[in-house]
């Protein structure tokens, strides 16, 4: 504690109920993927990522929801089950694992309800197993970015008293297992918010009316799980302090209001919950209920002017629940958690005006387990950053920026024999190599013919801007590694085969790129064609001249553009581009030969740049059979139905997939003991592919 001044409330202990934490930065429990389909033991990397976060110093881990009742209280099969004694030998390896750190952990128990998807974008994603189930048979019809578009069947009192005990019995069973506390998921639209909204309960028994009566199938849960477990055993509640409907066209006031949260967190209290947690919810776009930064992205849902005040929106989603947290707190007496983008500058900042007692995250310590050790020894700037990228949601532990969260490795170790090791490649995946080489213990030598360290990102910086994401945070992150591991970058030094010969490394790892591919189409070579390579050249260089931020200003002025675009591809390249070029009033068109757009983009990324494309009525043309002609009027295809269609456009942009650069790694094979490709020069694809491979590779040379 000596080293973390600037964090002292953050590092702060902590109680909840009887159980003690040493701060209060907490791992919430959002589910991240790692499929179980019926395993009665903890996977391997599922115990690892959060063995990661133990050993990492966080003050609480709250576990991944788990099913309670099989299969009526899940919508997807990759779950973990705890619905029967013969699951709890399986999670009891998981908590032995937390507690091997001197880290207390919670397990999250949630209850799907009306969460049964059968129609709209969640379609690949749909799971026959559960029925759609609620307080009523109330719901919100034709909305793609809802999982609950089928109508829930009315529970009966019997079948909630059923679910009452199946709640409590997974307590019970997650006691047994080694768990120091449960948390509910009450949030959302699962069943339990299903409850205590007055939009979705429309009940006349004591189930509904009254808060008091909403809130009763939560507060008997919280009551038999007490008697079962005992009064000293933590129940930790998440719950919406605001649910918003003005997006679909329903009055805010008809929803969960801030002053019915409040009203619900003192009946919740006084049913013996030792700390409520709180979040928000846009109907009509659940994923900005737990990635807040994505209800701005790519442009806010609703004028920001029009934003109800008690939701923070100054910062475009980070810290969007702390004023809702600020209000219950201030009503009650026992500990609440504020969740939804919030960094440690930001958590601290809250702790410190005292409108929450505890911080919970999961993309920052995701990013970097590490986080809290780190500012516990006060090297904040060490900490690996999270750029919002999305592709740790459902995904089993992808980060773009950690790379062992895919791994059953807790840490880098370091080498048995110290070696040279050569970068050639100063992009993600060079960068990543250096440094993991680095910690490992080695002499690394990094060479890039560019002028910058970063490869393409700055580039792609000017297209992606800086909200959700900020590349910069990683170069800058990157470019730090290298000069506290003692890195030797060598910047405008193209290496070849007499580098290598020269340097002698024990290790070369390869990370050249990729290079764009030109589609074999006549005419492509037409003038009205903008080829990939030319134009990162062209960025290139006016990057010499200015930042990406000026410049990506600048291009709101002027672009080498016409005013309609075609752009050939609809993956990630392709949907990014075409964003940019809307925003900047262009008419954009987007051709795909795949069945749908977005490929290579995180799931929010995907959803929400499709459903924005959608609203700004932009031409799509998927499962396209043929591309037959680029001509100075436009582009000629053959649709999805065989018919034979021009597209009229001053500009054709190929955004294509790209081709690895393999040149450099072909001249220099026998040239050093081990010669590795890595990155976009062995597999072209995205920043959190690059790193993984990266990591991977380097982590045991």
């Amino acid at each position: 504690m000596a080293n973390s001044k600037g964090f002292e409330k953050l590092l702060e202990p902590g109680t909840i109920g009887k159980q003690k934490t040493k701060n209060r930065i907490i791992k919430s429990s959002a589910q991240m993927g790692y499929p179980q389909i019926n395993d009665t033991y903890a996977r391997a990397e599922w115990k690892a990522y959060y063995e990661r976060f133990a050993r990492g110093g966080v003050g609480l881990i709250m576990v991944d929801q788990v099913a309670v009742d099989y299969p009526a209280s899940i919508r997807l099969p990759e779950v973990y089950r705890l619905d029967d004694d013969k699951f709890i030998d399986g999670l009891k390896d998981l908590a032995e694992a937390i507690h091997r750190h001197d880290c207390p952990t919670f397990l999250g128990l949630h209850h799907n309800g009306p969460w049964q998807t059968e129609n709209g974008m969640d379609d690949h994603f749909s799971y026959p197993g559960g029925a759609a189930i609620g307080a009523s048979d109330f719901y919100l019809p034709g909305l793609p970015l809802e999982f609950h578009n089928t109508k829930p069947r009315a529970l009966s009192i019997p079948e909630i008293e059923d679910i009452i005990e199946k709640f409590a019995k997974a307590a019970e069973r997650a006691k047994q297992a080694g768990f120091d506390g449960v948390d509910i998921n009450a949030a959302c639209s699962h069943l339990f918010n299903n409850f205590l909204s007055p939009l979705w309960n429309n009940r006349e028994d004591i189930y509904g009316g009254s808060v008091e009566n909403r809130a009763r199938l939560l507060t008997q849960v919280i009551q038999e799980t007490k008697r079962l477990c005992g009064k000293d055993f933590p129940v930790s509640l998440l719950i919406n302090g605001i649910e918003l409907g003005r997006l679909i066209e329903i009055d805010d006031s008809k929803c969960l209001t801030p002053e019915l949260a409040i009203a619900t967190a003192k009946e919740l209290e006084k049913a013996g919950a030792d700390m409520i947690q709180i979040r928000s919810s846009w109907l009509g776009y659940h994923i900005a209920g737990f990635l807040p930064d994505y209800f701005f992205f790519p442009e806010p849902k609703v004028p920001v002017e029009e934003i109800p005040k008690e939701y923070y929106a100054r910062e475009k989603g980070a810290g969007a629940n702390i004023l809702l947290a600020q209000g219950v707190k201030k009503e009650l007496s026992i500990p609440v958690t504020v969740v939804g983008r919030i960094n440690f500058e930001l958590g601290e900042k809250v702790l410190e005006d005292g409108m929450a007692d505890f911080i919970a995250m999961t993309r920052s310590l995701h990013a970097d387990p590490e986080l809290p050790k780190k500012l516990m020894e006060g090297r904040p700037e060490d900490i690996a950053p999270c750029t919002a990228c999305g592709n740790c949601m459902a995904a089993s532990g992808l980060c773009r920026i950690n790379g062992l969260g895919t791994t059953t490795q807790l840490s880098i170790e370091r080498a048995p024999h110290k070696k040279k090791v050569m970068v050639i490649g100063g992009g993600p995946a060079g960068l990543e190599a250096a440094r993991v080489s680095a910690v490992r213990g080695h002499e690394v030598v990094l060479f890039e013919k560019g002028t910058w360290l970063g490869g393409l990102m700055p580039v792609a910086s000017i297209v992606k801007g800086t909200h959700p994401e900020d590349l910069f945070k990683l170069i800058n992150y990157w470019k730090l590694q290298m000069k506290n591991f003692g890195v030797k970058v060598n910047l405008k030094t193209e290496a070849n085969a007499s580098t290598v010969e020269k340097e002698k490394p024990d290790i070369v790892f390869v990370a050249t790129g990729a290079v764009p591919q030109m589609p074999n189409i006549p005419g492509s070579n037409n003038s009205n064609v903008v080829k990939g390579g030319d134009l990162h050249k062209q960025i290139k260089l006016a990057l010499r001249f200015f930042s990406s931020g000026t410049l990506e200003k600048l291009t709101k002025m002027f672009m080498p553009m016409g005013k309609k675009v075609v752009i050939i591809g609809g993956g990630i390249h392709g949907c990014e581009l075409a964003e940019f070029l809307i925003k900047r009033g262009r008419k954009v068109t987007i051709v795909e030969k795949g069945p749908m757009l977005g490929y290579g983009m995180s799931i929010p990324g995907m959803v929400h740049t499709i459903d924005w494309l959608m609203k700004k009525n932009t031409p799509i043309f998927t499962n396209v059979k043929e591309y037959v002609e680029i001509t100075p009027k436009g582009f000629t295809i053959i649709d999805a139905e065989g018919n034979k269609v021009t597209l009229k456009a001053d500009t054709i942009v190929p955004a294509d997939p790209l081709l690895p650069n393999t040149k450099l790694l072909e001249s220099i094979k026998g040239k050093a003991p081990e010669v590795y490709a890595i990155g976009d020069c062995r597999n072209p694809s995205v920043i959190h592919d690059a790193v993984k491979d990266a990591v991977l590779q380097a982590k045991d040379k």
